[in-house]
């Protein structure tokens, strides 16, 4: 019997059928044949390159495959992942194929964090493995069409992708990592004001380099995950941030995900500061339910979703206060050295930016609706959520001496 045939008996067996016998069958096949080894991972890099051409990317995959099922899929994934970009890219050492154009930045990233997954041994007999390549296939198999995001990067050298990180943004990142970690108020918030003071001031700094230049740039788009539990007080926090920071969002919610539409210096910014501030939200709650749990009060799920929500809708006002304050300190220290450009005037070139990400948002999707917020009865939970946003390190500080 060919490899071929074996391989197609146990999809024919288990891959488009959804109970235990089928997939038993499925696996045995596979399980006593090593020689279709070879041609089952071909297939499963396979099923991989078809979840591009959905519009997929692997942080996307690796993400709805830890949801559905469990980590030995994921480092399977991660293995035919790792697998198809070799043989499309060629190895390490750069020698490339030629099959398709260079990946994005964005792609490539996603891909070392791939790598770090697909490093991690599997120890398993042989039924296990084609148990857990059968179930991951067929997930793979019934993934749907997602709005395409970052194309892979031209080989004319074209910038509308993300570029590597900026010294700018490293600064940025480290300032929020420390405010995480200190365990002083009064530094968290020193640290964290000067972090959103240099994001909103490399967001400007951004646009009038695109506007001198007359670089042409366009919006695009990113993914962020939204993990359970409470995913929507936390797409709700998300949605805050990326307008504060002039860009769209829309919440996946069966898929786990919101797409972020706007200009790649924003993006970064909205990816930075969502992450920092779902770390302080969920550290605040967990105080307020400790303190909550001391008064007699039992922990509840409305507790917690009516928190992270009031700490959402708060966030969102003091984060749009935060960007136009920064809009007009820029424009006033633009107006003392007078003789400007016109394309050097900041609030016609924001304005640009921000019809040409809501027009990139409408054709990404057309079809939008607005989602009731479930579970938002604790009045308790509203107000400590709110306080704790108040509470939260964003805002500005007088710029410090150069």
């Amino acid at each position: 019997m060919s490899t071929t045939s074996t391989v197609d008996r146990a999809f024919e067996a288990a891959l488009y059928a959804d109970t235990d016998a089928a997939l038993d069958t499925g696996a045995s096949l596979l399980a006593a044949d090593p020689t279709a080894d070879e041609e089952l991972a071909r297939r499963g890099r396979e099923f991989v390159a078809g979840a591009w051409r959905r519009g997929w990317q692997p942080a996307d995959v690796v993400r709805f495959v830890r949801r559905e099922l469990e980590d030995e899929h994921v480092r399977l994934l991660a293995r035919l992942i790792i697998e198809e970009y070799e043989d499309e890219y060629g190895n390490e050492q750069g020698h490339t194929a030629g099959k398709r154009q260079s990946p994005s930045p964005r792609w490539t990233a996603q891909l070392d964090d791939v790598r770090e997954l697909a490093a991690h041994p599997t120890r398993t007999d042989r039924f296990s493995h084609a148990t857990a390549a059968l179930e991951l296939y067929r997930l793979l198999l019934r993934l749907p069409t997602l709005e395409p995001l970052d194309r892979p990067r031209t080989t004319s050298g074209e910038k509308n992708s993300p570029h590597p990180e900026s010294r700018m943004l490293s600064r940025i990142r480290a300032l929020l990592a420390k405010a995480e970690a200190t365990g002083f108020p009064e530094e968290a918030e020193a640290l964290s004001a000067k972090a959103q003071e240099l994001m909103a001031r490399h967001s400007i700094d951004e646009a009038l380099l695109a506007a001198r230049t007359h670089s042409g740039n366009t919006p695009g788009a990113c993914r962020i995950g939204v993990d359970p539990p409470y995913e929507t007080a936390k797409a709700m926090l998300l949605d805050a941030v990326a307008r504060a920071n002039r860009c769209e969002a829309v919440w996946n919610e069966a898929l786990g995900f919101s797409t972020v539409v706007g200009f790649e210096a924003d993006l970064e910014a909205v990816e930075l500061l969502h992450t920092s501030l779902l770390v302080q939200a969920t550290t605040a709650m967990t105080k307020a339910e400790a303190a909550q749990r001391k008064g007699g009060r039992k922990r509840t799920k409305t507790f917690r979703q009516s928190f992270l929500a009031a700490y959402a809708h708060r966030i969102g006002d003091r984060l749009a206060a935060v960007a136009e304050a920064q809009v007009a300190e820029a424009e006033a220290e633009a107006g003392t050295h007078g003789g400007r450009a016109p394309e050097q005037d900041l609030l016609p070139v924001l304005a640009a930016r921000d019809v040409a990400v809501r027009d990139q948002f409408t054709r990404m999707f057309p079809d939008t609706v607005t989602t009731r917020v479930r579970g938002v009865s604790d009045a308790v939970g509203w107000q400590q959520g709110a306080e704790a946003a108040d509470r939260a390190q964003v805002r500005a500080r007088p710029r410090l001496p150069s």
